[in-house]
């Protein structure tokens, strides 16, 4: 099974993540997609899609996200069978809209029939920690769920 790392970004902050989640994982093959020009129809029950999403103004989705997950809530497929994990980005200071970019996409995903796996990884930038570091001591967490759930990816 191959990974597909989509981003959905307002500022390049996502797709420098997903850049280097992808360069963490050289022994699989994975492949980087903008969620600003990766269409839903091109999603596959036989592919684990990794969602790198921040969150722009009132917990929304950044600009770099809207497209797909647009054309998704409007041809609404099933995606029963799918997997797929998600690490969402965003600020603290903003309690009440922390990290809610990713959470858009992470609840139409479910709605659909795709179904989670692992844990959800989020970004502070509140933090210390860059985004990149605190994704890439995310990922073995996620590798580790992928295993359990007898995923090969």
């Amino acid at each position: 099974m191959s990974i597909v790392i989509l981003f959905g970004t307002e500022s390049g902050n996502a797709e420098l993540v997903a850049g280097d989640l992808a360069d963490a994982m050289p022994d699989r093959e994975v492949a980087v997609e903008d969620m600003s020009v990766f269409e839903p129809e091109e999603l596959e029950p036989d592919t684990f899609y990794l969602f790198v999403c921040s969150t722009h103004g009132d917990g929304e989705l950044p600009s770099g996200a809207l497209p797909f997950w647009e054309e998704l809530d409007a041809i609404r497929p099933s995606l029963d069978g799918y997997r797929y994990g998600m690490f969402g980005m965003g600020d603290t200071n903003y309690s009440d809209t922390y990290s809610q970019g990713s959470e858009h996409i992470d609840r139409l995903m479910t709605e659909l029939g795709a179904q989670r796996v692992g844990e959800y990884g989020r970004h502070d930038a509140s933090s210390r920690q860059t985004a990149s570091d605190a994704a890439l001591a995310w990922l073995p967490t996620l590798l580790a769920a992928l295993e359990a759930a007898g995923i090969d990816a």
